[in-house]
C-alpha cells in the first residue's frame, strides 16, 4: 500500500477503524505491512494490513470491494501474508473475525486457521469476535493442523 492508496482503501474498509489517518499511521509503523490488490485499471479492489511482531503475524484488516468479491482476491492476499510469515519465520498468524462473517470463516479455515477463543462483544456493535490461529511447523514451514478450541456457532 502506498500513501496514494489510502483514500481507496478506506472506502473499501468502510469502517471508522480504517479512517485515512489510521491508514497513514500504519504506513509509518516499521512493524506494519500491507498489500493492495488492483484490478486491470489499476484501482485498489482489496487490501490487507498486518503487524509482524517478534514471532507472530497479526492480521488487522482484510477487505475486498463489494464488486470484486468471490473472485479469490482475499485468498490471494492471504497467500501473500502466509508467504511473508514463513519468510519472517513466524510461529503463527493470528486474526479476529466477526462471528457472523461466514465467508471469512470459511476462507480462514480452508487456509488452516482454527478457532482459539471467543472475544465477547469485541466489536463496537457488540458482536463477538472469533480469534483464529494458524500455526507453522518451524522446521518445514507447513501448517500444523489443529482442531477448534472453542465452539464458533452463534447461540
Amino acid at each position: 500500500m502506498q500513501p496514494s492508496d489510502v483514500t481507496a482503501v478506506a472506502a473499501i474498509a468502510g469502517s471508522p477503524a480504517a479512517r485515512e489517518d489510521d491508514l497513514h499511521a500504519e504506513l509509518e509503523r516499521p512493524w506494519a505491512h500491507s498489500w493492495v490488490a488492483r484490478n486491470e485499471s489499476g484501482e485498489a479492489v482489496a487490501f490487507v494490513v498486518v503487524w509482524h511482531v517478534v514471532d507472530e503475524v497479526h492480521v488487522l484488516n482484510l477487505a475486498t470491494r463489494l464488486d470484486a468479491r468471490r473472485r479469490g482476491i482475499a485468498r490471494a492476499l492471504m497467500a501473500e501474508v502466509l508467504a511473508f510469515a514463513r519468510r519472517k519465520l513466524a510461529r503463527h498468524v493470528v486474526l479476529e473475525v466477526r462471528r457472523s462473517n461466514r465467508p471469512a470463516l470459511t476462507l480462514y479455515r480452508s487456509l488452516g486457521f482454527f478457532a482459539r477463543a471467543i472475544r465477547a462483544r469485541y466489536y463496537a456493535d457488540d458482536e463477538d469476535a472469533i480469534e483464529m490461529l494458524l500455526v507453522f511447523d518451524l522446521s518445514t514451514g507447513a501448517v500444523v493442523e489443529q482442531s477448534d478450541e472453542v465452539i464458533v456457532e452463534s447461540t
